[in-house]
C-alpha cells in the first residue's frame, strides 16, 4: 500500500481506520532503514548500513541475535514522533526530513518484529525474533523499507 498525504491532518483523519502506526522520521536522500556513514555521528559504526548500536550483535559482529528492546527505532505517537523530528532537524539545521510509516500488522519479513519499548510511551523496535547473518537482516529491512509510505518534506505539516 502506497498512499501519499499532503499533510499531517490528513494523515490523522485516516489513522482512525487503522491502528499501530509506526513512523520513522528520515533525511532527504536518506533510506528508511538503513544508514549511510553521512546519516551518523563520526563515533558511530556502520556495516552494510546497519547501525551497530541499535543491535545486540554477535562478538564478530556476523550474526544478529535476538533482543525485544534493540532494533531499529520507530514511533507510535505524533508527540514520540515531533520530539525525533524536532531532535533530527536540531542536528540537520535547514534539511528535508520525510516521515516514512508503516502499519504495526504489516506483514513483515520472516524473524522481525515490532515491540513495544517498555522504557518509553511511543517508541517501538522493530527487533529481530531469530539469530540471523547480518546480511539477512539487511536483505529484510529492505524490504520492510519498500512496504513503507512517506510523507516528503514533512516540515510543512508538523
Amino acid at each position: 500500500m502506497n498512499l501519499q498525504f499532503r499533510t499531517l491532518e490528513d494523515l490523522k483523519d485516516i489513522i482512525k481506520e487503522y491502528e499501530g502506526m509506526l513512523m520513522r522520521p528520515t533525511m532527504h536522500l536518506s533510506h528508511p532503514t538503513l544508514y549511510r556513514r553521512r546519516d551518523v555521528a563520526g563515533h558511530e559504526k556502520v556495516i552494510k548500513g546497519v547501525r551497530i548500536k541499535d543491535w545486540f550483535l554477535s562478538e564478530d559482529e556476523k550474526w544478529v541475535m535476538p533482543h525485544d528492546q534493540m532494533g531499529l527505532s520507530f514511533s507510535s505517537t505524533f508527540s514520540n514522533l515531533r520530539n525525533v523530528y524536532k531532535l533530527k532537524g536540531r542536528h540537520n539545521p535547514g534539511k528535508r526530513i520525510h516521515i516514512f510509516w508503516v502499519l504495526e500488522a504489516a506483514d513483515l519479513p520472516v524473524g522481525l518484529k515490532f515491540v513495544a519499548d517498555s522504557s518509553k510511551k511511543g517508541h517501538y523496535f522493530l527487533t529481530v525474533t531469530e539469530q540471523m547473518l547480518l546480511s539477512q537482516l539487511v536483505a529484510r529491512l529492505k524490504i520492510v523499507a519498500h512496504k513503507m509510505s512517506v510523507i516528503r518534506d514533512a516540515g510543512k505539516t508538523l
